[in-house]
C-alpha cells in the first residue's frame, strides 16, 4: 500500500516562488514510486498576493489545501497550523523560496525507512546571507545547550517526520511554539542527510534580528530552566565575589589605615551588581510574562480562511 506524505510549507511574501516549489513537488513525487501525496500551504498574513496565489493552486486539486492566518504569527505557529491540517504518514517542512530542494525530498524518505522517526537535511554549503548563517550559528548552540541537542546533529528548516511525531508536537496547545524543542522532547531517533541548498531567486529572506531574537526566547524560555539556573549560579558567584572583596577591603584598612577606600571602585561595583540583578529579574520576568499569556489561553494562530478540495466529489 502506498505512504501518503504531507508537505507542510509556511508561505509568506512568496507569491512568485511557491508555485515553483508545488511544481517541483509535483515532478519529484511523480518520479517517486510508493508514495501519494498532498500539500498544505499555509500563508502567514503575507503583505503579498501569496494567498491568492495559493487559492489559485489550490482550484481543481484534490491534494492541495491553503491555511490563511488572520495575522503573522510566525514560522513555527505556521508549522503548527499546517500540522493540524494534514493527513499523511510522513510529514515533510520545506521552505517556500525554493532554496530547499523538493526534488531531493527521497533522500530524507529513504532515511525514514531505515527506522528513524525524524530526518534533517543538512547541507554542506548554506546559500544564506552573512547575517542568516550568523543567526543559524547562535541557534545551532542554543539548541544544543539549552535543549541538549546532540552535538553531531544538525538542524534545519527541511526535514521529514513521522505520523506519530507530528501528533506528538500538535498536543502542544500554547503560545511560542518552537517546534525543535518540540522534536527534541518527543525522539531521539533523529539523522540527517546531506543535500543540495540553493541560492536564493527572487526576494530576500522575512527574517530579521527582532524574529531570530524572538525565536531563541521561544526556544529557551518554553523548553527549559537553565537559564534560571545559570542565573542562581551567576547570583552566587557575584555574592561570593562580594563578599570577599568586602573582607579584603575591611583586612586591607587595618593593615595600612592609610589608604582610602576608593568611592570610583565602590561605584563600579555598585553599578555592576545592580546591572546583574536587573538582568536576572527580566529574565524571571520573561518566564513569568509567558506564563500568563498562556493561562490567559493565547491562540498559536487563527484561522482567517481555509482552501480545501481534498474531500470534494
Amino acid at each position: 500500500m502506498s505512504k501518503l506524505v504531507s508537505f507542510v510549507i509556511p508561505c509568506y511574501r512568496s507569491e512568485q516562488t511557491i508555485g515553483r516549489v508545488v511544481e517541483e513537488i509535483d515532478r519529484s513525487m511523480g518520479e517517486l514510486g510508493g508514495y501519494e501525496y498532498e500539500i498544505v500551504l499555509v500563508n502567514d498574513a503575507s503583505p503579498d498576493d501569496t494567498f491568492e496565489t495559493i487559492r489559485a493552486l489550490c482550484a481543481g486539486r484534490k491534494n492541495i489545501c491553503g491555511v490563511n492566518l488572520a495575522k503573522n504569527f510566525g514560522q513555527h505557529a505556521a508549522l503548527m497550523a499546517g500540522f493540524r491540517h494534514v493527513r499523511g504518514d510522513i510529514v515533510v517542512c520545506l521552505d517556500d523560496d525554493g532554496q530547499t530542494p523538493a526534488d531531493e525530498v527521497g533522500k530524507l524518505l529513504a532515511k525514514l525507512e531505515e527506522g528513524y522517526d525524524v530526518v534533517y537535511a543538512k547541507y554542506s554549503h548554506k546559500q544564506h546571507s552573512l547575517f542568516r548563517n550568523f543567526g543559524s550559528r547562535v541557534n545551532e548552540r542554543m539548541t544544543r545547550v539549552m535543549l541538549g541537542k546532540p552535538k553531531n546533529l544538525y538542524v534545519s528548516s527541511y526535514f521529514a517526520m513521522k505520523k506519530f511525531v507530528a501528533q506528538e508536537l500538535i498536543r502542544y496547545q500554547n503560545p511560542f511554539p518552537y517546534v525543535i524543542g518540540l522534536v527534541l522532547r518527543t525522539t531521539k531517533k533523529i539523522a540527517n542527510v546531506e543535500v543540495t541548498h540553493r541560492e536564493r531567486e527572487i526576494g530576500a529572506s522575512g527574517y530579521t534580528i527582532g524574529k531570530l531574537l524572538g525565536l531563541w526566547f521561544n526556544g529557551f524560555t518554553a523548553f527549559s530552566i537553565k537559564p534560571l539556573r545559570i542565573a542562581t549560579v551567576i547570583g552566587v558567584v557575584s555574592a561570593c565575589g562580594g563578599f570577599v572583596y568586602g573582607i579584603y577591603t575591611v583586612v586591607k584598612k587595618f593593615v595600612n589605615p592609610a589608604v582610602p577606600i576608593g568611592f570610583s571602585a565602590l561605584m563600579a561595583a555598585l553599578v555592576f551588581f545592580c546591572g546583574l540583578i536587573l538582568m536576572m529579574l527580566g529574565l524571571i520576568g520573561e518566564y513569568i510574562g509567558r506564563i500568563y499569556i498562556s493561562m490567559n489561553n493565547s491562540p498559536q494562530y487563527v484561522i482567517r480562511e481555509c482552501v480545501d478540495e481534498r474531500d470534494a466529489k
